[in-house]
């Protein structure tokens, strides 16, 4: 399965993805955690990227497609992939598709996380991460093993007024890809609310592997 996530930060996406690429049998794709990766082994596209971010400006929507189109052309991916956090806009979306296009890539899902902005609010409140794994835990939803909840850290874009920032943009640049992809009849709502257990419940069943 091909499938793109969205929906508002601290939604779940990624941890929800962590359990369902076990049970599929393909990578999720971060695209931050990509772009590090790039930027890190030296590659081309990570060097051209490493000169933006380095001069503070983002990086351009075409470097990022083009590492997309590499990340899903190795064979781990051959089953599909888990994508998440591209695209944030209907044009990266709209340049994506030109993209799967020209290759024959076809998506499969777009699961749309739903969750009330307070909801989302509490929700990342209670995030953390690890700073030795990156693994992130949810103390209400995803609690960490208590010998590593000292050494936990909350991440500075999860304290609320640099989240209700974040939400806005969310309202403002990614909802317009929901009617984008509905006309292509790719969008699963998830009702995002509850306990792990509860939403990946609600995944399986609307891919159809309950």
């Amino acid at each position: 399965m091909r499938i793109i996530l969205i929906g508002p930060p601290g939604s779940g996406k990624g941890t929800q993805a962590q359990k369902l690429m076990k049970v599929l049998e393909i990578p999720h794709i971060s695209s931050g955690d990509m772009l590090r990766e790039a930027v890190s082994q030296g590659t081309a596209l990570g060097k051209l990227a490493d000169n933006y971010m380095k001069q503070g400006a983002l990086v351009p929507d075409n470097i990022v497609i083009e590492m997309i189109m590499e990340r899903i052309s190795r064979p781990d991916a051959k089953n599909g992939f888990l994508m998440d956090g591209f695209p944030r806009t209907l044009t990266q979306a709209q340049a994506l598709d030109l993209a799967f296009e020209k290759t024959g890539v076809k998506l499969d899902h777009v699961l749309l996380f739903e969750a009330p902005d307070d909801e989302i609010i509490i929700r990342n409140a209670a995030r953390r991460i690890d700073p030795l794994t990156g693994i992130i835990y949810n103390l209400r939803f995803d609690p960490p093993p208590k010998e590593i909840l000292s050494r936990l850290v909350q991440r500075p874009d999860d304290d609320e007024k640099t989240l209700r920032v974040r939400l806005v943009k969310y309202h403002s640049e990614t909802k317009p890809l929901i009617p984008y992809y509905s006309k292509q009849n790719l969008v699963y709502e998830i009702d995002a609310v509850g306990n792990l257990e509860e939403v990946q419940g609600r995944i399986f069943k609307a891919l159809g592997i309950a």
